[in-house]
């Protein structure tokens, strides 16, 4: 398991990707192909940080290991996806017109927040390697990587926004989000009360 463990988790890492240039390829887009694309990748980024922020709860749940030695391919994978997001609605969508990105920051909360959550996830990204953890210390470094759970709620909220009208899936999503901070808190809370 441990030799095809990561290569796999890579490989299906990439699955989403594939197959949108496969939906984008075969013309199968839709109506509006800008905002499936903007749709799919900011749902394949939101999965990622989902997937990332259940590596630690299912180590607690499960007593099992390999979910830990993904996390941080997860976690990049998560902010790949995010800035393809970004890039797609500032490139794309808005023509790369700074001044109507800025406004629309601005007025639309759904946006604000999800420019947030990309903020939050750029310096995780950044400090991802053992060089980063080595510089800041383990201590420092492990604070400042709590904020993806930060990060995890607020992409939920701009999840929630976005999609206003139909919130099936993203009071699903919500909930899976919820319940693995849950997880993690009385995990805490029993540590710290041995």
């Amino acid at each position: 398991m441990k030799r095809w463990l990561v290569p796999a988790a890579f490989a299906a890492c990439l699955l989403p990707l594939a197959w949108l240039v496969v939906r984008f390829l075969r013309d199968d887009l839709g109506a509006n192909p800008i905002a499936e694309v903007l749709n799919r990748l900011g749902l394949d980024a939101f999965v990622l940080l989902v997937l990332t922020l259940a590596c630690t709860p299912a180590q607690i749940l499960f007593k099992v290991n390999w979910p830990i030695r993904i996390r941080k391919l997860l976690g990049d994978f998560c902010f790949f996806y995010a800035c393809l997001h970004l890039l797609t609605y500032a490139g794309l969508d808005q023509g790369l017109a700074f001044g109507e990105i800025g406004r629309d920051i601005v007025k639309r909360p759904f946006i604000t927040l999800g420019v947030t959550t990309w903020v939050l996830l750029l310096p995780l990204a950044v400090t991802s390697t053992q060089g980063w953890q080595r510089r800041l210390g383990y201590r420092r470094w492990k604070g400042l990587h709590r904020l993806v759970y930060l990060a995890g709620v607020l992409a939920c909220v701009h999840f929630l926004w976005r999609f206003k009208t139909a919130l099936f899936e993203p009071l699903l999503w919500s909930g899976v989000v919820a319940l693995l901070l849950g997880i993690r808190i009385v995990s805490r809370l029993r540590l710290q009360s041995r």
